[in-house]
């Protein structure tokens, strides 16, 4: 189990945790949770071993394998199947002893080499790699594409993978769903819940937390404090706590107040004096309960629209998707992703979009927010439409070197270039002041925003967006970097918001408390999703069971008609061919012929490596095996190579 008792952790002069003490037992799946800057990354670094106690006793098994995803950027030409794979560092460090234990006589030591080898899982590896690879995402198109060739949300996927890949007794995740669109999220639940080991997890996703966790880790001013339970239980003991507390402190005041009242009405009297100097000392005793004060919550409001066109906008056999790259050759054509689409979206809808990854929800909304074009049909706009739009990529936008005071001016002169003012205050005061409701006061204002939290560059366009008196929010995945109450504020405030909401998020607990109705773009259309978000979640699983085994389908036929391939070509009698196609026939049959004894040969090493009990036989089995892996898959690539050769020459 992992102890903390009176810990002690500072960073640089500030005391995170003071006397803190907990214990979390084996098997456990604790949800971490505080304000931002509390302490929660930093009880990671202790965890992880790469941060030290400055007081305190601090133990974990020396014995535990770790688990937690690189928050480095990847940068490598492996394929995305080999880079998840090496995450295996038991597996990795099993194929390092092989290869030191080849180069000496010691076959003892070969042999233990190879059979852990074979322990770690090396014959299914890339197996079970692809798996999550797929599970997070990716297509099956991608699985051999380079690292490098993805975009960062990508990467960091492959991160969280190659994590998962690991086997571990402690894995540590810190919002791990930052990156993940909804299916891959309800995929990363799914798997997380058989997970074996002890696992702490930070995340802004309540339902998430619900979902992966039975013990709650709350750091709260210094101290950690534990509770049995997910998330949801844990706020509802706090807020008993808090009432509880509340109210011994009032009924403290009500008695502190009496005391000092007799204090003031007697200490300077003799026959009194005595008994009122009982009371300070009872008043100086007295243990202080500290008055209650609620977190700092932060609260915002969208101002009522200027006006509220209906419908919004209408759709006409829409087509979205992206034009040619520019330097294609002429007459390429645009890709499609989403054809044919009829809507309206009218004045005060709440649509969810949902949809599972890469099947067009974010093409969708940069169509309506004008950054995409049509590529078919018509799109109207009502008459004043004034779009809102929160994308994915939005803090990418902001100007790292310039200021939240900056970024509100160039917005005031951007928008009074376009005539679209709205009766905004735009001097600079009232812009400071507009500034400080969301958070921004004092220094803020004028501090880089490069400088910035992903949650303050993500407040700050919010802060922009609701300045612009939207009538129509377009919103796509903001709660990406907001904390808990931040998401809970933004929920407040579309609950609030007068006008029209489309919204793409894989917080369910905010598409719940948001949405009253959904749209599934999905096999290249859009249409109403008969259901609530617990039958969208069974049908993502629901279709990433059918991928999965229509993908298992299709290898194992493709397997049956190359054998069935092989026997026809064999039998089928001789025909003349092209003088120069007949090496390359004679060379295919003999690579087919080579490959056949090499996996009869493979199938009865691994027999033996798991009947056999002398070190020497292993060793030799198991050097054996290996050599026979590696032939095999330098045949493979010749059969390929060659293969493709002779389907050219012959048309």
């Amino acid at each position: 189990m992992i102890t903390l008792k009176n810990v002690i952790l500072r960073r640089g002069a500030k005391v995170l945790l003071d006397g803190a003490t907990v214990t979390i037992n084996p098997g456990e799946k604790v949800g971490l949770v505080g304000r931002n800057g509390a302490g929660k990354s930093s009880l990671f670094a202790l965890l992880n071993g790469s941060l030290h106690e400055d007081g305190g006793e601090y133990f974990i098994p020396s014995q535990w394998r770790m688990g937690q995803v690189a928050q480095d950027m990847p940068e490598t030409e492996q394929s995305a199947t080999d880079f998840v794979v090496d995450g295996d560092v038991s597996l990795l460090a099993a194929q390092q002893e092989v290869t030191a234990s080849e180069a000496t006589e010691d076959y003892d030591r070969m042999a233990h080499a190879y059979m852990a080898l074979q322990d770690a899982g090396a014959n299914d590896a890339p197996a079970r790699a692809q798996a999550l690879i797929l599970g997070l995402g990716f297509k099956t198109t991608e699985l051999t594409n380079p690292v490098n060739s993805f975009s960062g949300g990508w990467r960091m996927r492959l991160q969280l993978a190659r994590a998962l890949m690991c086997p571990s007794d402690l894995l540590l995740l810190d919002e791990p769903t930052n990156h993940l669109d909804l299916d891959a999220l309800v995929w990363l639940e799914a798997w997380l819940k058989k997970y074996e080991g002890t696992m702490v997890v930070i995340s802004h996703d309540r339902e998430f937390l619900d979902a992966v966790t039975n013990v709650t880790l709350h750091i709260d001013a210094g101290k950690l404090v534990r509770y049995g339970g997910n998330y949801s239980k844990f706020e509802d003991m706090r807020a008993e706590q808090m009432a509880l507390q509340q109210t011994a402190f009032a009924k403290q005041q009500d008695k502190i107040a009496h005391l000092q009242k007799f204090i003031a009405r007697f200490k300077a009297k003799a026959s009194k004096a005595k008994q009122a100097q009982s009371r300070v000392k009872a008043l100086d005793r007295m243990e202080k309960i500290a008055p209650l004060m609620a977190d700092a919550e932060f609260t915002f409001e969208f101002k009522e629209p200027a006006n509220l066109p209906n419908p919004m906008l209408s759709m006409a056999g829409v087509s979205f998707g992206y034009p040619p790259p520019e330097d294609s050759p002429e007459g390429t054509p645009p890709t499609v992703i989403v054809n044919n689409v009829s809507r309206s979206v009218l004045a005060g809808q709440r649509i969810g979009i949902l949809g599972a990854n890469g099947q067009g929800k974010s093409t969708l909304v940069k169509t309506v927010a004008r950054d995409l074009q049509p590529i078919g049909g018509e799109v109207t706009e009502g008459k004043g439409l004034n779009i809102g739009y929160f994308a994915q990529q939005e803090l990418d936008v902001l100007r790292p070197q310039d200021t939240p005071l900056e970024h509100m001016i160039r917005l005031v002169k951007d928008i009074t270039a376009a005539g679209k003012i709205a009766g905004q205050a735009t001097r600079e005061q009232d812009l400071r002041s507009f500034l400080g409701t969301f958070n921004f006061g004092g220094d803020m204002v004028k501090q880089a925003v490069g400088s910035m939290s992903g949650g303050e560059k993500a407040r700050l366009v919010l802060c922009m967006i609701v300045w612009q008196r939207p009538n129509l929010l377009l919103l796509d995945e903001p709660t990406n970097h907001l904390d808990l109450a931040t998401r809970e504020a933004l929920a407040m405030a579309l609950n609030e918001f007068e006008g029209t909401v489309m919204l793409v998020s894989h917080d369910r607990a905010l598409l719940r408390s948001v949405c009253d109705e959904f749209w599934m773009v999905s096999r290249g259309g859009v249409a109403p999703f008969d259901g609530d978000l617990d039958d969208y979640q069974r049908y993502l699983l629901d279709e990433a069971k059918r991928q999965r085994e229509a993908i298992k389908e299709a290898t194992s036929a493709a397997a049956k008609a190359e054998r069935k391939a092989q026997a026809a070509a064999a039998s089928a009698p001789k025909v003349k061919v092209k003088v120069n196609s007949s090496g390359l026939k004679r060379k295919l049959e003999d690579i087919e012929a080579r490959m056949a004894v090499l996996n009869g040969e493979g199938a009865s090493l691994e027999g033996h490596l798991s009947s056999s009990g002398h070190p020497t036989e292993i060793a030799e089995f198991g050097k054996r095996l290996k050599k026979v892996n590696d032939e095999l898959q330098t045949l493979e690539e010749q059969w390929l190579a060659v293969s493709s050769e002779l389907e050219a020459q012959l048309g």
